[in-house]
């Protein structure tokens, strides 16, 4: 019987994490830098380690905890995947299950709340001025989703679609330095509710540039120099806010090469399907720039101080290349036979329905099209609440229907791609998660494990209060194992 790892309470991950792992660590850090290779699963790790003996990320792991049997977040978008690690919590309590949603207490942008309640609710590159460019002139107001907030129409941006606080927040109460980057303007998502989350935000639009891997290579190496910057207290150009002169205490951001090359290149077929050479290359040049790092780290005399997690937001599904097929996600709309107001699709198709009662209905349909439709389950109703996903019928964030295919299926129309996230796939979900410190002695963790656990552990190891996290307290979670 498959389990989901979101549903099981933080009492649940505590007994199982006891059966194996480190002596719990006393000690804090002055910093932690927290870094997302999206698409890095945790079957990876091995591979890569197996193929570079040598390489840095081999090294992390001598003097590391990894978390063999981690989960990211349930949907598997990047945008809940990122806001799980820095919230503690889930979509049902964060209100955010993709970048692009619809909710029906929202309005379209510049519709001055006008007309009938409801409306798609996308953060991605179509919140910027000009997506065209790589520094787009940040987040216009014209293009964000509207709310009546206090009886005022008001744009809501990222970080206050957000319904809980995010470390980062709590961080800078405490009177810390913060910093991160990601690949979009809408990333000000990690800002939490409060919108001071940040004293540095750095977000280079990933739209502006090619999506082919040598180009996201290059798009990286702008997330690298910045960090490379802020160890050295220093303001990459286009920054939003300032360190003033400060190592932030807490920094972070992401990859997005791997998740380009695994769907450009994939891996091989045969047994544990090994890296093709171009996502091996790919992966190279991720080890390199965690060379980068950790020798700015030494370089500055804060190594030793510093406490590395590397976690995925997501992984992409199929890894198995026999596996791959795609369907037009419109024949998954179109088989509901009932008024749907949204359908967003990836390896997943997320459906908004315009009436809640037509639910069984679009269900049975969808279930007389599962062979053509390549349907391995659908999540509606009761067992969406059983999973943690939500009630749509009190919650106006919350989608009515999760139509989950067999892996490898993407609803998608593209043949740029050949992999994709956003599912419940094992492929999609059981991602790489590590942490690395020169203090801590090398152990594998196989106890059950959520990339929400990543927000508690933050707050722990800087010495903060672990009880001002909202979303981890509400979904009681615990740091990771070790801490």
């Amino acid at each position: 019987m498959f389990v989901n790892p979101l549903v099981l309470g933080a009492a649940a991950l505590a007994v199982i994490g006891v059966k194996s792992g480190p002596v719990v660590a006393q000690k804090t850090f002055h910093y932690v830098a927290v870094f997302s290779v999206d698409g890095f699963h945790a079957t990876d790790v091995e591979k890569y380690v197996a193929a570079r003996p040598n390489s840095t990320i081999a090294e992390l792991l001598e003097t590391g905890y990894e978390y063999t049997n981690a989960y990211t977040s349930e949907p598997s978008d990047s945008f809940p995947g990122t806001i799980a690690q820095f919230t503690g919590a889930s979509p049902r309590t964060t209100g955010i299950y993709y970048d692009d949603t619809y909710d029906r207490s929202f309005y379209l942008p510049s519709s001055n709340c006008s007309g009938p309640a409801g409306a798609e609710v996308q953060y991605t590159e179509i919140c910027d001025y000009n997506d065209t460019l790589l520094f787009s002139g940040g987040i216009n107001p014209a293009n964000l989703p509207q709310r009546i907030v206090n009886g005022v129409c008001t744009d809501i941006y990222p970080h206050a679609r957000l319904r809980v606080n995010t470390v980062f927040e709590i961080a800078r109460a405490a009177g810390k330095t913060t910093a991160y980057t990601d690949k979009h303007p809408a990333y000000d998502v990690v800002r939490g509710p409060s919108g001071t989350g940040l004293s540095l935000g750095y977000f280079p639009e990933i739209q502006a540039i090619p999506t082919l891997v040598n180009t996201t290579i290059q798009y990286d190496m702008l997330h690298v120099e910045a960090f490379l910057h802020w160890i050295n207290g220093t303001d990459p150009a286009n920054s939003e806010g300032t360190l003033s002169g400060k190592t932030p205490n807490l920094f972070g951001g992401n990859f997005q090469s791997i998740n380009v090359a695994e769907k450009q290149y994939g891996y091989e077929n045969g047994t544990n399907n090994p890296f093709t050479p171009g996502l091996l290359s790919t992966f190279d040049f991720i080890d390199q720039s965690f060379t980068k790092i950790v020798t700015a780290l030494k370089t500055k005399g804060i190594y030793n101080e510093t406490l590395i997690v590397v976690a995925s937001k997501h992984g992409n599904a199929p890894i198995d290349p026999a596996k791959y097929a795609k369907i037009d996600p419109e024949l998954v709309t179109n088989a509901t036979e009932v008024d749907v107001l949204q359908q967003t699709s990836d390896d997943i198709a997320i459906i908004w329905l315009a009436n809640h009662n037509d639910t069984e209905k679009a269900v049975t349909n969808l279930r007389n099209q599962k062979a053509a439709l390549k349907i391995k389950n659908i999540v509606y109703g009761q067992e969406l609440i059983n999973r943690g996903l939500g009630d749509p019928l009190t919650d106006p964030a919350v989608p009515d229907i999760f139509v989950e295919p067999i892996e490898g299926i993407i609803y998608t129309t593209s043949s740029a791609k050949i992999a994709e996230h956003g599912g419940f796939h094992l492929d999609d979900r059981h991602v790489a998660c590590f942490v690395s410190n020169p203090s801590l002695k090398k152990t594998k963790i196989s106890a059950l494990t959520s990339t929400r656990q990543i927000a508690p552990t933050i707050l722990k190891t800087l010495g903060l209060n672990v009880a001002a996290l909202q979303g981890g307290k509400i979904e009681r979670t615990k740091a990771l194992q070790g801490f």
